[in-house]
């Protein structure tokens, strides 16, 4: 029985799905009862549930991801709760550059990958760049906006359903600590990316990038949250961007 954290969310549902239609038992875990038969209710801010949750699992795929700090709480949580349930393997789901960038809420998630790795769990921790659906919501945000107001710094989206697929592979393997980044084909500015998705959307309207202040401004204009090239996935955000339009 693989048990999936935040199964409902944007990377969670395609890799629950992925990981059926691959004939694994999965039991979703979220924190609202549902109809669906496979999802089991249990909460990882408090611990609520989750004991339960774990029974007769073998592998836990962690995509739950917390704000402000709560991800490591949740991955504290989650831990002693593994502690009497044990696991044959824990996959985590973590972000390019945690362990360099000034961001809080990459330090945080940095914080979870440090526990993760001195709990004696067997595990592997994917890291994966920005998904093309977080650029998507920014830039949909702005769509009543006479202009699009973007960072002036440099992006490495990805699909997710490709990062899904990637997780799958992980579960299928045995533990690896440290998995290779998966990243996104092209490295483009914010502002190239939001005249794509402009483009796409039959908006013509100027696009204004302006830099973010302080040691996070500073790690984004570095490049801390990007890999190397090429990175493993295939699809461009110009393709996800002209899919969501043909979608409306």
């Amino acid at each position: 029985m693989i048990l999936v954290t935040g199964a409902t969310g944007t990377l969670g549902s395609p890799t629950a799905e992925l990981l059926r239609a691959a004939g694994y038992p999965v039991r979703s875990l979220s924190r609202r009862a549902s109809d669906d038969p496979n999802s089991v209710v249990a909460d990882l801010s408090t611990g609520a549930g989750l004991s339960d949750a774990l029974v007769g699992v073998s592998t836990v795929v962690h995509l739950a991801s917390g704000a402000n700090a709560r991800d490591s709480q949740q991955t504290r949580i989650l831990l002693e709760a593994l502690a009497a349930h044990p696991v044959e393997h824990l996959i985590f789901m973590s972000i390019v550059g945690v362990d360099k960038h000034a961001f809080a809420y990459y330090r945080d998630k940095n914080l979870s990958e440090q526990l993760i790795a001195a709990s004696g769990v067997p595990h592997s921790i994917l890291r994966a760049t920005q998904f093309h659906s977080f650029l998507a919501d920014l830039f949909r945000a702005q769509r009543w906006s006479p202009v699009t107001v973007v960072p002036s710094f440099t992006m490495q989206p990805v699909a997710v359903e490709e990062v899904a697929e990637r997780l799958v592979e992980i579960v299928a393997a045995s533990s690896a600590q440290r998995v290779a980044d998966f990243a996104g084909p092209e490295q483009l500015p914010f502002r190239e990316l939001a005249q794509q998705w402009n483009l796409a959307h039959g908006r013509r309207r100027p696009v204004w990038s302006l830099p973010l202040p302080g040691a996070v401004g500073r790690a984004f204009a570095r490049g801390d949250h990007l890999s190397t090239l090429p990175g493993a996935g295939h699809n461009t955000f110009a393709q996800y961007a002209e899919h969501a339009a043909a979608s409306r």
